[in-house]
């Protein structure tokens, strides 16, 4: 199916054919040196004391096979050797005691530095100019599981086809993201995924009418039903069981 990319006014592309999507970033799935916090902790704070090394953390959506739009916004605190967004692999690494580019420094990430490099097994190319320091900045991802591409936007302009070919991967692939300066934050902003069967749509429909997820628990339909709504959600605290997401050494210190 053909999608048209239309921008918006908050900057970046949507597309028709998508609804909201609710994964947020993993609570196991990241480094010792990475906390979560803010409304629904999707707030990821990387090395909050110093840093000696690379930090980073996984999302809970599986990308495989789907269409998937999704923005970090980037804290003016922009510097150091290395802070980057993209995708990676259930193998690729969360921790290193050296300031590396991560994301992308084997054949299971693919990832856009703040240097503006994009880099996938241990090679990197320019993509764009890097991001100004200390100044906020917003990183919208476009993942195309059936093409097998993957697009960035910066603050709404769409800087082009990064990667290719991404159908192809096996394993597991998950959105990510990391960094090597202290007391650096990324958050995640909107999330968006293009919707399937006529299941999926009135799934859509029913939790974008009610005013909190918690209301499912109100409706008259069984219990299996509820709980596909529940699937559909963030809200971990809601659900008849815990919430099943879809598939569809250097030791310098860095300030």
């Amino acid at each position: 199916m053909n999608q048209v990319l239309v921008s918006t006014s908050q900057g970046g592309p949507h597309l028709s054919n998508f609804c909201n999507d609710n994964w947020l970033w993993s609570k196991t799935d990241k480094s010792h040196e990475v906390r979560l916090c803010g409304e629904n902790l999707k707030v990821v704070h990387f090395h909050p004391t110093w840093s000696n090394g690379t930090a980073g953390v996984r999302g809970t959506r599986i990308l495989n096979g789907g269409r998937y739009y999704w923005e970090i916004k980037i804290g003016h605190r922009i510097f150091g050797t290395s802070m980057m967004i993209g995708i990676g692999t259930g193998k690729s690494r969360l921790h290193v005691n050296a300031f590396v580019d991560m994301l992308g420094e084997d054949e299971y990430g693919w990832g856009l530095s703040h240097k503006g490099l994009l880099w996938h097994n241990g090679n990197w190319r320019q993509y764009t100019q890097p991001f100004p320091e200390n100044e906020a900045t917003t990183i919208g991802v476009f993942f195309d599981g059936i093409k097998g591409t993957l697009t960035y936007y910066k603050d709404g302009c769409d800087l082009g086809v990064a990667f290719t070919g991404l159908h192809n991967v096996q394993d597991d692939v998950y959105p990510a993201v990391c960094s090597t300066s202290a007391k650096t934050e990324m958050s995640l902003g909107i999330r968006k995924r293009e919707l399937g069967d006529l299941q999926d749509r009135c799934r859509s429909v029913i939790l974008s009418s009610l005013a909190k997820v918690s209301y499912v628990s109100a409706l008259s339909i069984p219990n299996p039903v509820k709980q596909y709504l529940y699937d559909g959600s963030e809200n971990e605290d809601c659900g008849l069981r815990p919430l099943k997401r879809l598939r569809s050494g250097s030791h310098q210190l860095e300030w």
